[in-house]
């Protein structure tokens, strides 16, 4: 009787032993075996924003000057976005774009409007959130860096808009300082004594980084949405001094700013001087770098990284301001245009996407993506319902490698509201571009984007019909909006 309960007990151990050498573990899900969002469980998802960070300023997209490892190992170890933009070409509405779902013809905040004395016009309280939609499916919800959409207790202050927690910067304007004089800590302004007059003590982009690590430690037994929204590499150019001497003398002809060191205004907006433009950018691209290293060893370390999605871009495209030099670093790579600017290279960014064991190691995308598809995309991936009026398309078959499955949008549109108006269409290889749209006189550039990335044949004159379809496009893709008002009428713009 024994030898029959061992000799099946055998019979057993050799069938497990042979259907697990016929389907053996697969790290990676190739297009014809993948997840579908249905199919899993809840990821964390961690989503860092470069501010004013080129698609040219990281290594895997060209940068050659200075070197980014661990972004660059996001895209080794995930995907690689090549046909990504941003929601605007400038800071707020960028970021009004990505928690809304709309692109800047329907968004709430469709400008850098102004909000004396500190922060900017809030999103409305009736403004359904991504951070809200999350929070609702069972997400812990932190921002760390800067906000823009709300002044203090405002209805668009963070807390209000669904994030459970927030240090940083409330205001765009004072943003513009590495070291502030005080920071936010949910409702709780706290000044940085060490920063007092002109003492520069405490860099608040590791301040800030430090708290961003504490929400990653303290809510890896549950799921969380994690917005790292860094000030780096917004002007003023400013790195400490251990940091600079890594990078000194490293970027002849080196460059230098003429700022405002002292007065009134002071720590208030106006950027200060650095003698050393081109080592301060790379040193603070470095540190940026380091920090998403540090956030994704994090989370292999917390054992969390088969159930983490990580993705980093940057708010829109390199920035000229406080000695910014773009054309030194090639930051806006094989583009035209910069900040401000609706060409490729003002708004084009970098985007790149890791999730071990869902998302394909080093695989690349050419689809046609913007901000305001990471609503969508996140609450697919959650399993949550999308509401019907978003602009954003789910990039979930993308990311999970089933491709033939993504859906494309009809066009995509930006308006920017200063330096005579702006706006600017993508429709397929197509793109057209009207600039000093406040003028009876202001015409369309045409350019087909398929042989002409770099935007400089205008061939408006050789496709007309075109150029009335896309005249009639830019009618249609927007709303009116009372406070953005798309005309000659001006509100207060910040950098």
């Amino acid at each position: 009787m024994k030898e029959k309960k061992f000799l099946f007990f055998n019979l057993w151990v050799v069938l497990g032993v042979f259907v697990l050498a016929c389907h053996p573990k697969q790290k990676n899900r190739s297009s014809d075996n993948v997840k579908t969002s249905s199919s899993l469980s809840k990821p964390n998802i961690i989503y860092i924003l470069a501010d004013d960070l080129g698609y040219g300023d990281v290594g895997v997209y060209g940068q050659s000057k200075f070197e980014t490892p661990n972004i660059d190992r996001l895209a080794a170890e995930g995907m690689l976005f090549t046909q990504h933009y941003s929601g605007s070409t400038v800071c707020a509405p960028s970021r009004s774009a990505l928690l809304t779902g709309m692109h800047t013809g329907h968004t709430v905040v469709r400008g850098n409007h102004e909000v004396l004395p500190e922060g900017q016009y809030p999103i409305p309280e009736d403004t359904h959130t991504l951070a809200e939609a999350l929070k609702e499916n069972g997400y812990a919800t932190g921002a760390f860096g800067k906000w823009g959409l709300g002044f203090p207790g405002s209805e668009g202050d963070p807390l209000n808009q669904g994030f459970d927690t927030f240090y940083g910067y409330n205001c765009q304007r004072f943003g513009h300082h590495y070291y502030p004089h005080h920071l936010w800590s949910d409702h709780d302004s706290i000044p940085l004594l060490g920063n007092s007059g002109t003492n520069k003590n405490q860099y608040a982009p590791k301040l800030i980084h430090e708290k961003t690590m504490e929400f990653l430690v303290r809510n890896k037994s549950n799921p969380f949405f994690l917005y790292v929204a860094s000030i780096i590499p917004h002007a003023e150019l400013a790195a400490t001094p251990e940091m600079m001497e890594q990078h000194r003398g490293k970027y002849p002809p080196e460059k230098s700013f003429q700022g405002y060191d002292e007065g009134p205004e002071y720590r208030k907006g106006p950027y200060e001087s650095q003698p050393e433009t081109h080592a301060a950018f790379a040193a603070m691209v470095t540190l940026l770098d380091k920090q998403v290293g540090e956030i994704m060893d994090k989370v292999k370390e917390l054992g969390i990284e088969e159930n983490t999605l990580i993705i980093f871009t940057s708010d829109n495209g390199p920035h000229k301001e406080g000695g910014g030099d773009p054309d030194y670093f090639d930051s806006n790579g094989p583009f035209k245009g910069y900040k401000r600017d609706l060409y490729e290279g003002g708004i084009r960014v970098p985007m790149l996407a890791k999730w071990e064991g869902t998302i394909p190691e080093g695989s690349k995308t050419d689809h046609i993506s913007a901000f305001w598809d990471v609503f969508p995309t996140f609450l697919d991936l959650v399993g949550a319902s999308i509401p019907e009026n978003l602009d954003g398309i789910s990039l979930a078959p993308t990311l999970l490698g089933n491709p033939k499955k993504q859906k494309k949008h009809e066009y995509l549109y930006w308006e920017f509201h200063e330096k005579g108006g702006r706006q600017a269409i993508r429709k397929g290889d197509w793109k057209a571009v009207k600039y000093n749209v406040f003028k009876d006189d202001s015409a369309i550039e045409l350019y087909d984007l398929s042989k002409d990335i770099a935007e400089e044949h205008n061939l408006a004159d050789q496709y007309p019909e075109k150029v009335e379809q896309f005249e009639a496009l830019f009618s249609q893709a927007r709303t009116s909006s009372e406070v953005f008002k798309f005309d000659q009428s001006t509100y207060l713009n910040t950098p």
